[in-house]
């Protein structure tokens, strides 16, 4: 049987006496792992493939580094969200035993907190949206990826490339991003102007200059060095006087970790349910396209790096991502997807097993359950914050220019140009079009519609010559080597976003 084990009706025949039905079995589950040679040391140049395992201790390690390796921005997304991080670790565990369950242990990945929908939460709470709000309207965009993943499943992956065409994905990408840019302006600059410009400095400096697993987890040693820097600037210069989290200036510290000793080691996160309103829904429902894309870069280098074509398993890895979102945000937590910055681990130690994302899972569990960690987390200086997502902001939206480079975008095609230079201002400018008293569109859901509608409205009316293009995903051919996954991260559309997640 092939790694990983597909359970579909060519291997249930096998070896089968006649019947059209049989057990499942933990080999089909793909939580079943073979021995990897003596389990410690993987041989000069071997791979640990996904079916196998090493000792169960080093697979709890290789698991403790992947949580290490998504742990910065999967806290980082739900405070910026205004959600519970506790809640959001905890349900990054329960996502990627379910995306680990639906593809067979085929696609080792880990499901984190997606950074894609900080700015929908920041539009929605601007409009007057709760928490509940935030999360009725990211459940809707998880429902959208199930059935997205459905019709991948039922027509094969090329309807992506129908549907978003790399010119539409990066303009849509790019708006996101940059609609950001008033967030980290009005809000987290301001409280500590001086701090924030450090650990932009800080961050700057680890994401270009550290190698390696540091690298990837550069996000989060600026945090560490914010905190560190918060802390001694409160000792020497003492309380700050700034506006604060809700906006009024007061003299405050910028360290405040009262909250964090009167927190319980043990103890459940706060859940509560979704509500559903239509004009947060509108604004959230543009980043389907961007998790399509994360998911197809992520699905295609996972596939180079293990040595199979992953193509297939498209589909039900977009379904996957979208369950597990969906359930996230029925409790309250924010929607997961795939993350890079766990390939990169792969890429480092060779080591694909899924039994590593399962140590991983169980991990992230047990930070869920220590509100302590969750104290921690609120205590984040908005100063730190504020330098933190300077970079954060400006990388996501640079990346929908990384999706036009790798797909060869040609920006002097007015078919491509037209669509994308609209929709790009709309989303940064905040434009507003106003359809009634209670109904309007704007920002990153108006810039949508007009880069997806325009560009298929144009492409109609357009003469032939302007309509050549390349296709988002082929045959499972590359042209980058597996070596350099740890650098350019997926070397497809959309694969570099999660490395900075």
């Amino acid at each position: 049987m092939a790694y990983g084990g597909s359970g579909g009706p060519e291997n249930d025949a096998e070896g089968s006496t006649g019947s059209t039905e049989k057990a499942i079995s933990p080999m089909d589950l793909g939580v079943r792992w073979k021995l990897h040679g003596d389990g410690r040391t993987p041989a000069p140049g071997a791979v640990v493939r996904p079916d196998e395992r090493l000792s169960w201790p080093r697979t709890a390690g290789l698991g403790a580094q992947h949580v290490v390796a998504m742990f910065g921005a999967s806290f980082v997304a739900p405070v910026l969200m205004g959600l519970d991080p506790n809640l959001a670790i905890m349900m990054s565990g329960v996502a990627t035993v379910i995306f680990l369950l639906a593809t067979r242990g085929q696609v080792p990945s880990y499901l984190g907190c997606s950074l894609s929908f900080v700015g929908v939460a920041a539009v929605i709470r601007a409009q007057g949206g709760t928490s509940a709000t935030v999360t009725g309207a990211v459940f809707v965009v998880g429902a959208a990826l199930f059935l997205v993943g459905l019709a991948v499943q039922r027509f094969g992956a090329r309807i992506i490339h129908a549907a978003m065409p790399p010119i539409v994905t990066g303009a849509v990408v790019m708006l996101i991003g940059f609609n950001l840019a008033p967030v980290t302006a009005s809000t987290y600059w301001p409280q500590d102007q001086w701090t924030a410009l450090l650990v932009m400095l800080f961050t700057g400096l680890a994401v270009v200059c550290l190698r390696g697993f540091w690298s990837r987890v550069a996000i989060f040693l600026g945090l560490l060095f914010g905190y560190g820097i918060s802390w001694l600037f409160d000792r020497v210069f003492g309380k700050i006087h700034s506006v604060d989290a809700s906006g009024q200036a007061t003299d405050h510290w910028r360290l405040d970790l009262s909250g964090v000793g009167k927190a319980d080691w043990l103890g459940l996160p706060a859940f509560h349910g979704p509500s559903f309103q239509w004009s947060a829904i509108l604004v959230a429902l543009p980043v389907v396209i961007a998790l399509v894309a994360e998911n197809a870069g992520h699905v295609k280098a996972v596939g180079e790096m293990t040595g199979r074509t992953l193509d297939d398993k498209l589909g039900t890895a977009i379904s996957a991502d979208g369950v597990g979102s969906m359930l996230s945000t029925a409790l309250g937590g924010p929607p997961n997807t795939t993350y890079s910055e766990n390939i990169g681990v792969m890429a480092a130690t060779r080591v694909y097993s899924t039994a590593a994302y399962w140590a991983a899972a169980g991990f992230a569990l047990l930070f869920g359950i220590c509100p302590k960690f969750g104290a921690v987390v609120a205590a984040i200086p908005g100063g730190v914050l504020g330098g933190i997502t300077v970079i954060l902001y400006g990388m996501i939206g640079l990346l929908g220019a990384q999706i036009w480079i790798r797909s060869d975008v040609d920006l002097r095609n007015p078919l491509n140009l037209v669509p994308a230079a609209a929709g790009i201002i709309i989303g940064i400018g905040n434009v507003t079009l106003k359809f009634s008293d209670t109904f309007s569109l704007s920002g990153i859901a108006l810039g949508t519609l007009v880069v997806i509608t325009g560009y298929h409205v144009l492409r109609a009316l357009a003469p032939a010559h302007l309509k050549t293009e390349e296709p988002l995903l082929d045959a499972g051919t590359s042209s980058y080597d597996v070596d350099d996954v740890d650098v350019e991260n997926s070397g497809e559309p959309g694969g570099a976003e999660r490395r900075t997640r």
